[in-house]
């Protein structure tokens, strides 16, 4: 995984894990991969995979099944969603908007990307 400077490595590897939750790949009440194998896959420290999955744990989208791992929760893929679209309102849109006015974009000029959402 190609790791950014805009977000702690922690929060990636989360945003990592709820993608393969909402694409399926991990399922509802699916074992993910133990601290141990997605350190080892990631090339991080085990503490960095143990911080990623107590705030994982802590939002509900995985919980903790003593001495068995790790399993995809219930609620995770709606959980997710609803998270998501907060940090979206909240702090992309946003930005967005205030690109769109500084660059005095036009109704015109944006309507072809809304378009797209519509296909």
């Amino acid at each position: 995984m190609e790791f950014r400077d805009s977000k702690g490595i922690f929060q990636q590897i989360a945003d990592n894990v709820c993608d393969k939750i909402i694409s399926g790949e991990f399922p509802v009440g699916s074992k993910i991969p133990s601290v141990r194998e997605q350190a080892a896959e990631m090339g991080v420290n085990h503490n960095t995979i143990m911080r990623t999955y107590m705030e994982l744990q802590r939002e509900n989208i995985i919980s903790n099944q003593r001495g068995i791992g790790y399993f995809v929760s219930e609620e995770a893929p709606q959980q997710i969603i609803k998270l998501r679209k907060e940090e979206f309102f909240s702090h992309e849109m946003p930005e967005f908007i205030r690109q769109v006015k500084l660059l005095n974009l036009t109704r015109e000029e944006l309507k072809p990307l809304f378009d797209q959402l519509n296909q």
